[in-house]
C-alpha cells in the first residue's frame, strides 16, 4: 500500500506535503469523482472486507469502487499517512421508512482536525447525498455545496447531517413518479456521536448489510459517481444522469432501463469498472433515492 498509486487512481498531481485544509478539500473531491460508491460485490457473489490490504487492492488496483465502509476506511488510512489527526466515527443512516435513523452504525466518516478546527470527511454516501469537500463541524451553518447546502446540527448527544436541494424535474415522462426520486426538499442524512471508532466496531454491521435480506444493500444493486455537473448512477437496471441546475434552482433527471446484455458496458463506458464475476442487478422496494 502506497499513497503514490492512490493518488494515480484519483487523479491527484499536486504536491501533498503539506497536512492542510486546501489539500484536503482537494483529495476529498478527487476521489468522489473518481471512484464510485458501489455494492456490486454483493450481487457478484464476492465477500465484502474490512481487510485494509484488500480494500487498497479492490479500489486502487483493480479500479473497483466500494461502499463507505471501504472507501472511507481507505480514506482515512490515506489521511494518516499524510499527517493528518484523523479519527473515525460511526454513524446511523436515516431510514424514511422508520422516519428515524437506523439501528446500526452501518456509516463510517471521518473528522480531522487542522489548526484547531474540525471537518467531517465523507467520501462515499453517493449520489445526491455526497459531499464534495469536507464539512465544518460547526452546529446549524448552511454550507452550500453542488448538491444543495448541507448542515451539521449538534443535537447534545449526537449530530445530524442534513441536506436542502432542488425540485427534481425528470425528463423522461415513464419515471415521473420513480420510487428513486426524491421529493423531500430537506432531509435527514445520518446522525454520529464523536467517539472514536476502530475498524473492528463496523464488522458486525458489515456482515449484516450484505445478508440480512431487509438489508437496503441486498435489495439494491448501487453503483454511483459524482461528475462536474452532478452526478451518474446504476440503481438495478435504472440508469440516471443528474444535472444539478442551481441557477434555475432544479435538478435534471435523465432516466432510462438498460437491459441486462447491456450492463456489463455501461459500467465499463460510464464507471471505468470491469467486474471479475457476473453482476446480477437487484432493484426491490426499499427506501433508496437518487
Amino acid at each position: 500500500m502506497n499513497l503514490e498509486d492512490y493518488f494515480r487512481r484519483i487523479g491527484f498531481h499536486g504536491s501533498y506535503e503539506k497536512a492542510d485544509l486546501a489539500t484536503l478539500k482537494l483529495i476529498h473531491k478527487q476521489h468522489v469523482m473518481s471512484v464510485p460508491f458501489e455494492n456490486l460485490s454483493i450481487h457478484c457473489g464476492e465477500r465484502i472486507t474490512m481487510d485494509l490490504e484488500v480494500i487498497f487492492n479492490k479500489i486502487v488496483r483493480s479500479s473497483r469502487g466500494g461502499w463507505c465502509l471501504e472507501n472511507n476506511l481507505l480514506f482515512g488510512w490515506v489521511l494518516r499517512e499524510m499527517g493528518y489527526n484523523t479519527t473515525t466515527l460511526s454513524s446511523r443512516v436515516f431510514n424514511s421508512f422508520l422516519d428515524d435513523f437506523g439501528p446500526l452504525d452501518s456509516h463510517l466518516i471521518n473528522k480531522v482536525i487542522i489548526d484547531g478546527e474540525a471537518y467531517i470527511t465523507d467520501v462515499s454516501f453517493g449520489v445526491s447525498s455526497q459531499v464534495w469537500e469536507p464539512l465544518e463541524l460547526i452546529s446549524g451553518k448552511d454550507q452550500p455545496q453542488a448538491a444543495g447546502i448541507f448542515r451539521l446540527i449538534d443535537k447534545g448527544d449526537f449530530w445530524v447531517l442534513e441536506k436542502t436541494g432542488r425540485k427534481p424535474q425528470v425528463t423522461n415522462p415513464e419515471f415521473a413518479k420513480s420510487s428513486l426520486v426524491n421529493r423531500k426538499e430537506t432531509k435527514q442524512i445520518y446522525c454520529f456521536t464523536l467517539e472514536p471508532r476502530k475498524a473492528d466496531h463496523f464488522l458486525d454491521s458489515s456482515h449484516k448489510l450484505q445478508t440480512e435480506p431487509t438489508s437496503l444493500f441486498t435489495n439494491k444493486s448501487i453503483c454511483s459517481l459524482q461528475t462536474p455537473t452532478g452526478f451518474k448512477a446504476l440503481i438495478g437496471w435504472t440508469y440516471s444522469e443528474v444535472t444539478y441546475k442551481p441557477e434555475e434552482d432544479v435538478d435534471i433527471l435523465d432516466m432510462r432501463d438498460i437491459p441486462d446484455g447491456d450492463i456489463e458496458q455501461i459500467l465499463r463506458e460510464q464507471f471505468n469498472m470491469k467486474l471479475q464475476n457476473k453482476l446480477k442487478p437487484a432493484s426491490n422496494k426499499s427506501w433508496y433515492t437518487l
